[in-house]
């Protein structure tokens, strides 16, 4: 009997896990196109420091969504959840296998488990959000909040600005709070989901950040961090936050050495690590039945054996 839904593949795991050399062979193998789904590749102007496809892997392999944004506008789950979703339903027109790639936990959750209807509260609501927070800080626009919002405010911490300053420009923009809307969801996308999850061991992955770093470095990412920081965009935007930009922005400043910006950036990409490979083990995509795990990281075909390789295609064709 034919499946009810159609099927899309999610390769996912920490960063450095080898995701994009997995997605490239599982889609060369299979007649897939790999749909992005990292919330820091989708800006146009940082191609190098979150480590794209190169411009020969995209013309080996059809990529979407990547490089789509400009850094001066902030993406969202909402947009990326719509803009997936004309993707998969493309590809699949096409006769082609949607596989959907990145370390966003989130835009995984809100096709899998569907997502809070949030209205866009606009551009005046959020420029206020983050002016409230560049000039009274987290702890004050967390008081205010409990003002206006108490339900909301009670689920957030007072030292967690990027959510305090979510929540205030939504109250701000739509009248409503954050946890108001939360009845209102839109449902899981009505897809298949199949995964195949990278979780590599500890050491694996730091080794891999200092020598991803390293080569970032060699491929121009201060020049990429000069170029962006001569937008003058505002430092709240997502962009700006992207690992390696506030690092490399202060040297650039000449506040710190490259040593100095290069240990704080695999510092902080460490620690992120480990909060995708928490929420990844601890969702349902990673105990469900279709679901595969490598507990390694993902270098190429040439480091992983035959058996390895096998039992992933077996899988996918199981599942498929």
């Amino acid at each position: 009997m034919p499946h009810a839904l159609p099927l899309a593949l999610i390769v996912a795991g920490p960063t450095a896990s080898g995701k994009s050399a997995l997605a490239l062979d599982i889609a060369a193998r299979i007649g897939g196109t790999i749909i992005n789904a990292d919330s820091m590749q989708v800006y146009r102007e940082l191609r190098v420091l979150t480590a794209r496809p190169t411009v020969a892997e995209e013309a080996r392999i059809p990529h979407r969504l990547y490089g789509i944004r400009p850094a001066a506008e902030a993406g969202s789950v909402a947009w990326w959840r719509e803009a997936a979703l004309a993707e998969m339903t493309a590809v699949r027109a096409a006769g082609r296998v949607p596989i959907l790639t990145g370390g966003t936990g989130m835009y995984f959750a809100s096709l899998t488990d569907g997502l809070a209807a949030v209205p866009d509260p606009g551009p005046e609501a959020r420029a206020e959000a983050r002016r409230l927070l560049a000039d009274q800080g987290p702890a004050a626009l967390h008081a205010s909040l409990a003002k206006v919002d108490p339900a909301t405010a009670a689920r957030l911490r007072p030292s967690d600005g990027q959510r305090l300053a979510r929540a205030w420009e939504v109250w701000r923009g739509t009248g409503r709070g954050l946890v108001a809307w939360q009845d209102q969801r839109l449902p899981p996308a009505p897809w298949r989901f199949a995964a195949i999850r990278l979780d590599p061991p500890r050491e694996a992955l730091r080794a891999a950040i200092a020598t991803r770093f390293a080569a970032m470095l060699a491929a121009g990412a201060l020049a990429e961090v000069r170029a962006l920081l001569a937008l003058a965009l505002d430092p709240a935007l997502p962009a700006m936050r992207a690992h390696g930009v506030p690092e490399l922005s202060a040297h650039l400043r000449g506040e710190i050495d490259l040593a100095e910006a290069g240990r704080r950036t695999e510092l902080v990409t460490g620690q992120y690590t480990k909060r995708q490979a928490t929420w990844f083990r601890h969702h349902p995509l990673a105990s469900q039945a279709c679901t595969h795990t490598i507990h390694a990281r993902y270098a190429g075909l040439a480091q992983f054996s035959e058996s390895d390789m096998a039992d992933l295609f077996a899988f996918i064709e199981r599942v498929g």
